[in-house]
């Protein structure tokens, strides 16, 4: 069974979303991860475009669904990103 992504009729949704280079080796060079917090989504595709697009093509079909059941869609919420830097003691063994 393949699952294709259909246009749903809502009126225009704007989620942020966060993108992250994959590093994991079972990948080739050049994926990146698509991260949509507000829906708790990931997805990944083949460069910043690609991944942007799977994630298009993913809160499409997620929210398709939710919406075939009635479940209420998530408003789109404000997106803070930061970064943590982790001293090197912090890494040592206790």
């Amino acid at each position: 069974m393949t699952l294709e992504a259909k246009p749903v009729s809502l009126k225009a949704m704007n989620f942020g979303i966060l993108f992250e280079k994959v590093k994991d080796q079972d990948f080739p060079p050049g994926y990146f991860y698509a991260h949509i917090p507000s829906l708790g989504l990931t997805t990944h595709g083949v460069g910043l475009d690609g991944a942007r697009q799977a994630a298009l093509d993913l809160a499409r079909i997620w929210l398709a669904e939710k919406k075939a059941h009635g479940d209420p869609l998530p408003a789109p919420s404000e997106i803070l990103f930061s970064t943590l830097d982790v001293p090197d003691d912090a890494l040592q063994s206790a």
